[in-house]
């Protein structure tokens, strides 16, 4: 999928686990790329490459502070994926409850 589709797709942008941990390591605050990608393995460009999918999909915003750009975390779009697991969380719920009382029962 190109970065175009992901800002229409938090799903597609959190699948991956560099980006779920750039967006964990933003949540500290506000960094440069530089500083995010020398907590990585992987080179600077690619890091970049993930940051401009996170831009595209509006989870992360990029400031420019002299020479440097910021990133930021923006969580909303992370909503649409939290109401959706949410549904799940009380699926679960239910049917533990349900398992609980069955377990109880015999």
């Amino acid at each position: 999928m190109s970065p175009a589709k992901a800002d229409i797709d938090v799903f597609f942008v959190i699948a991956d686990p560099t980006r779920r941990a750039i967006l964990d390591r933003l949540r500290a605050g506000p960094a440069p790329v530089n500083e995010i990608a020398a907590e990585f393995s992987q080179s600077r460009p690619a890091i970049s490459k993930h940051l401009r999918v996170l831009k595209a999909s509006r989870l992360v915003t990029e400031e420019k502070v002299g020479r440097e750009r910021l990133y930021t975390l923006r969580p909303a779009p992370l909503q649409k994926a939290m109401a959706w697991l949410e549904g799940y969380r009380a699926f679960w719920g239910r049917n533990l409850e349900s398992l609980k009382r069955y377990l109880e029962d015999t």
